[in-house]
């Protein structure tokens, strides 16, 4: 039976995470967690009233039949996996991981990889110094339940000076409506590190499942001082299922993160993605596509925080809608008194397919600091009928020649897609979504 949000407590936190055998310290503090949860309101993200979501069903916690080779993961998880053996590897089936890989040169280098609810007993000090500080416990009600419910996870620690050339993937995924389905993923890169993340999130909950998936999520990405971390996310679950989605990125002086974000999730859709640049010299990149189809509810928000001098932000945001989808696209770029030499720059486009469908792009400059560059570019409309006609006058057929558009416009964040099999799924979740 879920828990609806009204009734969450501090006592219902406690006794999921007693139940669970965590250690005192992660019991006290998802207690804390589940009162907050019971006392502050849901988020007001811009023109999206998520007030009419299914938000009050939580799930229950129902873990996955844990295995000791991929060959026994269920055939929907290994079916998107490379033919070739991968050397870094999570797993989370509904309520847990079931499956961790991490090759021996990795761990000989110090490499940390593992389930977060793992992570909270073998390496405490690490996780209790960065777990939900750069998206805390009392923002809003949905982080208060993220950080209560939260099961499964990953928990990635580069060591300084270690570089991981290989990507480092993360599988999450859902088949059970009523489970629990809250994943927090935390990246760790130590001073001079470089590390790659590909997290796929994707759910098979059959026709007409009796309940509502609420995928209640995640990311924090600490960068210290010089290091680099790209991280790459495709979403596509159910059109019952319900994302919500909060990543966070704190950057020192010289740290980079790349963010390459694919949301083609079929339902309604919260995502908000920030950076905070923090350090002098520190940068991030973030490029984000979306597809919306049918009737489903977006909003979708990144930002950039500047503190850092000498810091600089890119956002680049392209939404394609269909039928009668609608997407609120917000870009926010922020520069803070003292930030001197920064600078930020956006671009939201969206692309419209149908007269019912609507969306919004939103860009938003906040500037504190004078001596600084900022600039930001936004547009809606159809496909330009001009290279339509250019298309159709080489000879290629007039729905040819505006899926050739659409996917031209859509490429500059597939092609950066660091994982090929990822790429080509995307490329596939693409084709149906748009076709």
């Amino acid at each position: 039976m879920s828990t609806p949000t009204t009734s969450f407590s501090r006592e219902a936190a406690a006794a999921l995470a007693r139940s669970k055998n965590e250690p005192a310290w992660l019991v006290a503090w998802r207690e804390e967690a589940g009162e907050w949860a019971s006392t502050l309101e849901l988020p007001h993200p811009e023109k999206t009233p998520i007030q009419r979501w299914t938000l009050d069903v939580q799930g229950v916690h129902r873990p996955g039949t844990t295995v000791s080779a991929t060959a026994s993961l269920p055939s929907a998880i290994a079916s998107q996996l490379p033919a070739q053996e991968i050397g870094a590897l999570v797993v989370q089936h509904n309520s847990s991981v079931v499956y961790t890989r991490l090759s021996d040169e990795l761990k000989a280098k110090g490499v940390v990889l593992t389930s977060l609810e793992e992570a909270a007993r073998t390496h405490e000090e690490l996780v209790r110094a960065h777990l939900m500080t750069a998206y805390e416990r009392n923002e809003h009600k949905l982080s208060a339940l993220h950080a209560a419910l939260w099961n499964g996870g990953v928990f990635l620690y580069v060591p300084r000076g270690v570089v991981i050339e290989e990507p480092i993937q993360a599988i999450l995924f859902a088949d059970d409506a009523e489970a629990t389905f809250v994943p927090h993923i935390l990246v760790i890169a130590d001073a001079n590190s470089q590390a790659t993340v590909v997290e796929h999130t994707f759910s098979a909950l059959g026709d007409a499942p009796a309940a509502t998936l609420l995928h209640n999520a995640a990311v924090e990405v600490f960068a210290k001082q010089g290091a680099q971390v790209r991280y790459a996310s495709v979403h596509h679950m159910d059109s019952t299922a319900i994302d919500v989605t909060y990543r966070r990125a704190i950057l020192e002086k010289d740290a980079r993160i790349e963010w390459i974000i694919g949301e083609l999730h079929d339902g309604n859709t919260l995502v908000d993605t920030k950076s905070i640049l923090k350090g002098n010299g520190s940068t991030s990149d973030a490029k984000i596509i979306s597809v919306g189809t049918g009737s489903q509810r977006m909003s979708i928000t990144t930002r950039a925080v500047h503190y850092g001098l000498s810091s600089e932000s890119d956002m680049i945001t392209r939404a394609v809608m269909k039928n009668e989808a609608t997407a609120i696209i917000n870009g926010i770029t922020k520069i803070e008194k003292g930030a001197t030499k920064a600078n930020g720059q956006q671009t939201e486009k969206v692309l419209m397919l149908s007269p019912k469908a609507r969306g919004d792009a939103n860009p938003i400059l906040l500037i504190d600091e004078d001596d600084v560059k900022a600039g930001h570019a936004a547009s809606v409309g159809q496909v330009n009928a001009e290279q339509v006609y250019y298309l159709m006058s080489r000879g290629i057929s007039k729905e040819e020649a505006e899926r050739l558009i659409i996917h031209g416009f859509l490429d500059p964040v597939v092609s950066e897609i660091p994982v090929e099999g990822v790429r080509e799924q995307l490329q596939r979740i693409l084709e149906r979504k748009l076709g």
